[in-house]
Parts: structure tokens; sequence; C-alpha cells
């Protein structure tokens, strides 16, 4: 058994996993890069040719985990891509955003680079477009929980991982030269006691554990409340008469907000300001949640038999049109506008940014983690300008970050869910985070459990014996 390590490694995106067991290859997650220092890889081949590959496995629908599949497609896999039903559904609506976005993209710069007399590498090209998409979405097979799939002396399961929707680690029982070996894939992990989804669940044997480690370093801060920080940074913002804008990220960041917004209007905590969640996809994720009550814990499922669903108050707007999204720059009675993407680096939320980051009224408030290169890092590290489409803005709004939202599992999570294992792994290989936090995860794993923890480059291949 190989195991080639494509993407996430020493760095957040692009998760990607290449596993040949006996007569199986699989591809594990197939992910988009987007920190800007890796972007040329998403125009990379595969070491191994698609058409070669028996199966793809989504652990979920995040673009950094499936982002990369209808490239995969048209260079020729013919496999299925076996996921959750929730993640078949969100990586319809993720990838058709991501092909539009891509697409509009690649026109802009053409034109700003005609405009100013150069030429661009691919991001004047799209990685791919609508009709690439359309085209990898039969190969797609929903799989339940817990059900088992052979494939040629590898047995899979979907666990629950409690990160977003529909999001699983893999448990993978293979038979090579009559030997069993179980090969574990996180995913990306969640954290206990989060509304709207289930806790992770937990495995007690893995011979070989690929575990991500985007907190791997840290503790996620345990200070005031979601709710009281949300409260607090409203009431501030709308006293000074200027606009909350949030980057989300359309699957889960975005619901998770609902469900405190929606509680705190019910409760009366927060004046009855306009709340816009100005993103198409993020409208459409929303009614994937409604459809998929089999993945929201028993409180979600609760509020929404009591006719409370947090995906639906009384002072909600949920924008989809152009036009809809240009008319809240033009209002001047404050209000919170979500939108995406979650990291700034495309789609509606930059154009708020324009209209909202010289203004010292309003506030950019971040809720989730912001890869180092991207838009929404250089803000929230205290750049006195950025550069938003093509022009340098002055930051002059107030700059805030909520924490307690982290839809990843912090260090004391990952320890936890790893204390579960009862004997020790053959191998961990920690990836999917940043260097120094997957150096020091690694290491925490020796000290801790005295385990055998390493930290794989990109491209690197090792043989599980």
């Amino acid at each position: 058994m190989k195991l080639q390590f494509l993407g996430a490694n020493r760095q957040v995106t692009g998760s990607q996993y290449y596993l040949r067991a006996g007569q199986t290859r699989l591809l594990i997650d197939c992910g988009m890069f987007q920190e800007r220092q890796y972007l040329d890889r998403n125009w990379d081949s595969l070491p191994v040719p698609p058409r070669e590959i028996d199966a793809l496995l989504l652990t979920h629908a995040h673009l950094d985990h499936c982002g990369l599949i209808p490239k995969l497609v048209r260079e020729g896999f013919r496999g299925k891509i076996y996921t959750t039903a929730a993640s078949a559904d969100l990586a319809e609506i993720i990838l058709r955003d991501s092909a539009h976005i891509q697409v509009e993209d690649a026109a802009y710069k053409r034109k700003r680079h005609r405009k100013e007399g150069r030429t661009g590498k691919h991001p004047e090209i799209p990685l791919y477009d609508e009709n690439d998409v359309e085209r990898a979405l039969p190969y797609f097979q929903p799989i339940p929980y817990h059900e088992p799939i052979q494939l040629n002396g590898v047995t899979i399961r979907f666990l629950d991982a409690g990160h977003v929707l529909g999001s699983a680690f893999l448990v993978l029982d293979a038979v090579e030269n009559g030997q069993r070996r179980r090969i574990v894939f996180s995913g990306d992990l969640g954290m206990r006691d989060r509304p709207i989804l289930r806790d992770p669940e937990t495995i007690d044997q893995a011979d070989y554990l690929i575990i991500e480690s985007t907190y791997g370093d840290r503790e996620h801060d345990h200070g005031p409340s979601v709710m009281e920080q949300l409260t607090r940074v409203v009431k501030e913002t709308s006293a000074r008469g200027g606009h909350v804008v949030i980057p989300v990220f359309a699957l889960e960041r975005a619901q998770e907000l609902l469900f405190y917004f929606s509680r705190l209007y019910r409760e009366g905590k927060l004046p009855p300001l306009p709340i816009f969640l100005d993103s198409p996809m993020a409208v459409r994720i929303t009614e994937v949640f409604r459809r998929h009550r089999e993945c929201l814990d028993e409180e979600t499922q609760a509020l929404i038999d009591a006719d409370e669903s947090p995906f639906n108050f009384p002072n909600l707007h949920l924008v989809s049109t152009v036009e809809e999204s240009k008319q809240i720059n033009t209002m001047t009675v404050p209000s919170v506008i979500m939108a995406t993407s979650g990291m700034c680096t495309a789609g509606r939320i930059k154009f708020h940014l324009r209209h909202n980051i010289v203004r010292p009224e309003s506030t950019i408030l971040f809720v989730g983690y912001q890869a180092r290169g991207t838009l929404g890092r250089q803000i929230l590290d205290g750049n006195p300008q950025v550069r938003i489409h093509g022009k340098e803005w002055p930051t002059r709004a107030r700059i805030e970050q909520i924490h307690g939202l982290s839809g990843h599992a912090d260090r004391p999570a990952l320890l936890s869910w790893l204390s579960e294992i009862k004997q020790p792994p053959k191998s961990v290989f920690v990836t999917h985070g940043e260097e120094n936090a997957s150096l020091a995860f690694a290491e925490t794993i020796r000290n801790r459990f005295g385990w055998r923890a390493s930290v794989p480059e990109y491209m690197d291949e090792v043989e599980l014996e």
C-alpha cells in the first residue's frame, strides 16, 4: 500500500490524497488551492492519470476539498464520487458557483490586464466552467453514514465529522497480501456542542491516521459567548451609524450566524436592524439545510418543529440578485451584511468591503479562519491599505474578530478525539495546517501519546507496511 500527499501539506487548502491498496486506486478529496502562493498548483496535472483512479472519496463539500472535481473529470476520471447525500447536494451548488466566479474573474482580469498593458497567467483562463461542472455531476454517488462500500478488497465507511453539513471522516479497511490495515482520513473535524450539527463521532482503532491540524497549535478562545460578542459589535457599530460587514463561508458559517442572530432577535437582545445574507450560494445552501434534517442536532430540529427555524426570522433578508445586492450599499440605516467568500478571495464581499473599509463608523467582522496570503488575512493582520478589484483602499473601518465560531476542532478537541484510539497507530500523518501548526501538533502527539507522528511535504509518498 502506498499513500501520496497531493495537497494541504504544511498549508490548509488543496486537500488531496492518492492511495494505492492492492489493485485499487483511490483519490481522497480533490480540493482547490486557495492560498496565493500555491494557486499555480490548481493547473498542475495529477501524478497519476485520472482515468486510472477507481473512485474519489469526498469528505465534505468545502471548495478546498471538492473544488478541482470538474477539472479531474475533464482530464479523464470516470469513476464514482462517493460522499454523503448532503455533501453531494452542497457540492453541486458550490462547484456551480465556483465555475461562475472563475469565468467572471478571468474575464475581469483579461479586461484589466489589457487596460494596464500587461498580460497575466492562469487567472486569465478559467480553471473550468459550468459545462465542466455539468459533466462531473453524474459521477456523484450519495452514501449514507455507516453504510459500507466494497471496492476490490477495500471496505469504506463514512462517519460524521461534525464539521459542516454532511461532513465525514473516512474509515478504510484494506486487505493486501492477506493482511488487513485500517487507514483513517479525518477530513476536517468539528467541535462538540456546536449549534445545528451533531457532535463528531469517534473511532477506537487505526493502523494509519491522516489527521488535520488547522488549529493544532492552539485552543479556541473561551472568553465571552458568541451571542455576547455579536451583541457588542452590532450595538457599537449601530451607535456609530455604520454597517457590520461579515465575510462568511456560504457553507455552515452563514447558517450558524443565522442561528445566533435568530436567537438574539427573538430574545430582544438586538434592535430589529436589517440583516442581509447576500450570497445566492449561501441562500441555496440554507435550503439544503432545511432538506437534510437527518444531519441536524436535536435542538435545531426542535426549533424547526416549534416554527422557530433559525433560517427564517422577520428582519432577515436573503439576497440573490445583483440589483438587490447593489441596493444594500445605498442604505443609510445601520445593518448587518453577510456575504461570501469567507476569506474575501472572491464574490460579493469585495464590493461591500470597497464601500465600508474606508468608513470609520463601519466594522469588518471576521468569524472564520483566514489563510495566509488572502485578502481577509491582510485586513485582519492590520494592513493600512489593501488591494480590492485592482485598486488600493485605505483601511479605516474598525476590524474585529469573533472567537468561538470555528468549524474546526482546536488542539484540545483533536487530542480528545485521538484519545479514543486504544492502540497506537503505526503512523500518524499530520496535514491540513499551516506549517507551524502541523509541526507543533505532531510534536504534541508524540509527547502526549508516544505515537509516531510526522508532517509530510507536498508530493511525498509513503509505504504503508
